[in-house]
């Protein structure tokens, strides 16, 4: 028992089972609670689960369940289904089934042999290639940062693509690191040991981008005085990252257009035709799209630019990952600074999830340098990051916060006591018919189902 204790377990269901959380409790396992896919992406960093359970006999939509699939396709997770019978899944339950489920029980079914199967999952899980460095830490080698869903599907992409010796774009925000990115499919492809050369084809002005990227010959135009390769040139053998290719003037894109179709280029002022091997990798926060529809991208070199395709999720998106990143940016700041950081408070926490990030990691980072010289006793406040009080500190009336840990306090003695309402009255030091009055000024219920003892927070 003591080598499994506290294995992290993920329950998705709409009505969880009493008896059976209880059984798993005895088990070893660590049960996370989910209902629906904001539960998902606001589980805790260290609630990440090794086994998983999803109960698709309890109702949820197609819609639903597409939604969970970042989740469901995360390798280091043994999944595992409840069903109500086969002839009773939808088409998108049994592509899904198919796809990411070690096991499926049909309802009813032994709890003994579904808690024996979770166990299995996870050894599976274990074994399948990449899970050791997808579990391996938060940070990775390339210096990418994340737990999330949105996260875990970029690192898959990166893997995948790697493999391919083709164009890649990789789409997404300002700020959100995409230069971090193409340098991971960089260093995981085969051209890993040869040159990764960067252009960003917004902060060169038009008139010397042709020099930059196809180089010149001596004489070429005043001030050339020798031969000069250029960065596509440079690049040889290895990768060329096109940053804001977005950005680049038409006149430009039909140049580099003809490098993509021959794998040749000339240089300025030159005759000879020079062969050149590179990988192209190129990234925009433009919607080439509607670009190419306002006729300022040509869409014969998006095609060539785009076979392969990732995005960069914002930071908006990624849960507690801000905070991890929030830490680990802090962790450098503090190694500059010539004073002692101590960290962020508690509400300059809360106000850093709860700030919606426009700007991205690139604002986080210097929203924290700025607070790491603005604070006082070497504690971070959200003053001092430039942004709001969370709206849990702003005032309240003393009957909302009542209220509020009243309920808080009720749903977590629910959760730890499986629903065993004797036990739960006891803990709280309340009568039942007291806890029966809360719960329903609450909107808690406790219901018998088919499957024993469930509580439906309304």
């Amino acid at each position: 028992m003591s080598a499994y204790a506290n294995r992290p377990l993920l329950y998705v269901s709409q009505h969880h089972d009493a008896m059976l959380c209880r059984l798993l409790a005895q088990r070893g396992w660590k049960i996370s609670f989910a209902s629906n896919l904001h539960d998902l992406n606001a589980l805790p960093h260290g609630a990440q689960p090794v086994a998983a359970l999803l109960d698709l006999h309890c109702g949820f939509s197609d819609a639903e369940l597409e939604s969970f699939e970042p989740w469901l396709s995360q390798p280091q997770i043994g999944w595992i289904a409840i069903i109500a019978g086969r002839d009773a899944l939808t088409d998108a339950a049994r592509r899904l089934l198919g796809l990411y489920f070690i096991d499926y029980y049909t309802a009813p079914f032994e709890p003994a042999d579904l808690a024996h199967s979770l166990g299995h999952a996870q050894g599976m899980a274990q074994m399948r290639p990449g899970v050791q460095r997808a579990v391996a830490g938060t940070s990775r080698a390339d210096g990418m940062i994340g737990n999330c869903s949105a996260m875990q599907t970029l690192f898959r992409g990166i893997e995948k693509v790697s493999r391919w010796d083709t164009p890649v774009l990789i789409s997404g925000e300002s700020g959100t690191g995409k230069e971090l990115a193409a340098q991971a499919i960089h260093r995981a492809s085969e051209r890993a040991q040869k040159p990764f050369v960067a252009v960003n084809c917004a902060a060169i002005p038009p008139t010397l981008l042709m020099s930059e990227l196809f180089g010149y010959e001596r004489g070429a135009f005043t001030g050339a005085t020798k031969r000069k390769p250029g960065r596509i040139e440079m690049a040889q053998g290895g990768t060329l990252f096109l940053d804001e290719i977005g950005d680049m003037p038409l006149e430009s894109q039909t140049s580099l257009l003809r490098f993509l179709e021959t794998g040749r280029i000339e240089r300025l002022g030159g005759t000879e035709s020079v062969e050149v091997d590179v990988r192209i990798i190129s990234a925009t926060h433009v919607d080439l799209e509607a670009a190419i529809a306002a006729e300022r991208f040509r869409g014969d070199l998006y095609h060539r630019l785009c076979v392969l395709r990732v995005r960069q999720p914002p930071l908006r998106e990624r849960g507690s990952d801000i905070l991890l990143i929030a830490e680990h940016v802090l962790e450098g700041v503090r190694k500059q600074s010539p004073a002692r950081i101590r960290g962020f408070s508690p509400m300059a926490l809360r106000a850093i999830q709860q700030h919606n990030w426009p700007g991205n990691v690139r604002e986080l980072i210097n929203r924290i340098r700025h607070a790491a010289a603005m604070c006082e006793d070497g504690v971070i406040q959200p003053a001092d990051l430039e942004l709001a009080a969370p709206a849990e500190e702003r005032p309240q009336t003393l009957a909302a916060i009542r209220e509020a840990a009243e309920q808080h306090a009720i749903v977590e003695a629910l959760q730890r006591h499986h629903e065993r309402l004797i036990d739960v009255a006891a803990e709280l030091g309340i009568s039942r018919v007291t806890l029966f009055r809360l719960m329903r000024d609450y909107k808690l219920q406790v219901r018998k189902s088919d499957v024993g003892l469930v509580c439906v927070q309304g």
